[in-house]
């Protein structure tokens, strides 16, 4: 299926123009002052390569990333349509709660309570009867809405692109599957910063509306809720988002915040059970779907017991200083530095997939005329994908700052140990009722016997 995974700082990162085997600076466009300007309580340590940017401690913020986008997006990241996007605390609270509640019998009626100004939620139960909630003004919270909408009250624009794909370009999809306003994220403004994820964001005239054919209903209580037309999936990993983390349960998330499990398939109108012990609270690590991007949530307590991007490229420096060999031709292999080209370097790693070993390029061994990747490895064998080795350069995706010695199959990328059986055990969304395991970095299904390989270097023969 098409689908995007994004790093949401606050979750997935791909492979892109200026990223592909390197690893790009971490760059937040966001400009902010000390007297104007507080971020939520996170902190996270990140490193920027922009000018006039030195290496900062962000002591209070959050953020979200976009699975399978690598460092940045294949164009760059451009305003508010990046690959990982920071929360900061806005100079004016702009939050909203439900407030008078309207059961209206005409359409007119109903319109006119949508154009007061106010934002409200409209609930079309039939062609007589709407219900619309007004929202009041909460000044103990902050709102910032994600969507593919590029309208204004959109934060955090998301689009879809091909999982795995390798061009620079990003492909254009002709009908997304991500809603124009997806989703909206409300923080509370005074500590502890809980942060909430409610599905479907206001419109540019401040309105969310649920049409007849959408899934909604009142509580017992006697609040209208209801569900967007795919869904807005949350899972929580058990035990956070660290090495020892475990696979939670992927739930949906409905408009006013409530937890279900999932509909049949994803735009059913029969909604799921109620979970009522679980809530809508976001966690470190916790991973939200959009029906075509998948987003990474991460607080700054998480992201400081993560690498920096200088951590990950003095790593990158350490494997070239030990002047790794091909085995068979005895030449020094390299991981490229940030500033590579966009095709193959001469001395990019290669690896047998089936059974690790790190060679350089060659065009022998092919074992099918149909598989173009299928070789067989000259040191052991083993017949299996051959793919060019690229290092994983979003710093957030990393459960922990191991040495990079484990690659994705069948994609390639690299990354510590844990962090590449971390990912590997993760069930993503995948079309309207499947889940599988996907590389962080480029959204590719994962494949192989464990999802990922222990590498095999040769050091240098003197």
């Amino acid at each position: 299926m098409i689908r995007k995974i994004l790093f949401l700082i606050a979750m997935l990162a791909f492979n892109c123009k200026g990223c592909r085997g390197g690893m790009p600076m971490i760059q937040y466009r966001i400009s902010f002052t000390s007297k104007t300007t507080e971020m939520y309580k996170w902190n996270y340590i990140c490193s920027s390569s922009g000018k006039g940017m030195k290496s900062l401690r962000i002591r209070n913020g959050r953020g979200v990333y976009a699975v399978k986008y690598n460092g940045s997006l294949p164009n760059g990241d451009r305003g508010r349509r990046k690959s990982r996007f920071a929360l900061y605390k806005r100079p004016k609270a702009n939050g909203v709660k439900p407030s008078t509640v309207h059961v209206i019998s005409t359409p007119q009626a109903s319109k006119a309570i949508s154009c007061k100004g106010q934002h409200s939620i409209s609930y079309t139960l039939s062609r007589n009867q709407t219900v619309v909630v007004e929202y009041t003004h909460d000044k103990d919270t902050d709102m910032f809405q994600v969507g593919r909408s590029t309208e204004s009250p959109i934060d955090f624009v998301v689009t879809d692109t091909i999982s795995g794909s390798q061009n620079n370009d990003e492909t254009q999809i002709t009908q997304s599957t991500i809603s124009r306003f997806a989703c909206r994220i409300v923080c509370d403004r005074s500590p502890p910063y809980t942060a909430r994820i409610f599905a479907a964001g206001f419109d540019s005239s401040k309105n969310i509306f649920l049409g007849e054919k959408a899934a909604k209903w009142k509580n017992p209580d006697g609040h209208m809720d209801g569900l967007t037309t795919n869904g807005v999936l949350v899972m929580h990993p058990k035990g956070g988002f660290t090495e020892e983390s475990k696979p939670g349960v992927w739930r949906e998330i409905s408009v006013c915040g409530d937890v279900y499990t999932l509909r049949e398939t994803r735009s059913a109108q029969q909604r799921g059970k109620l979970v009522e012990n679980e809530t809508n609270v976001l966690q470190d690590g916790s991973l939200i779907d959009l029906c075509g991007a998948t987003l990474l949530w991460r607080t700054a307590d998480g992201l400081f017991h993560t690498p920096t991007q200088k951590h990950i490229e003095a790593l990158r420096q350490e494997i070239n200083a030990a002047r790794p060999q091909c085995p068979v031709g005895l030449n020094t292999l390299a991981f490229p530095s940030i500033n590579r080209k966009d095709v193959v370097e001469e001395k990019q790693p290669w690896a047998y997939l089936s059974c690790g070993h790190v060679h350089g390029y060659h065009n022998w061994g092919h074992r099918s005329d149909t598989e173009a990747n299928e070789r067989e490895c000259p040191m052991c064998r083993t017949v299996g994908p051959y793919v060019p080795l690229w290092l994983g350069c979003e710093a957030g995706f990393y459960v922990d700052a191991g040495p990079p010695t484990h690659a994705f199959t069948p994609c390639g990328h690299v990354c510590s140990e844990k962090s590449a059986k971390y990912w590997s055990q993760i069930p993503l969304p995948h079309g309207t009722h499947a889940f599988h395991a996907a590389c962080p970095f480029c959204a590719t299904q994962l494949s192989g016997e464990h999802n990922c390989i222990k590498l095999i270097f040769q050091g240098p023969i003197d």
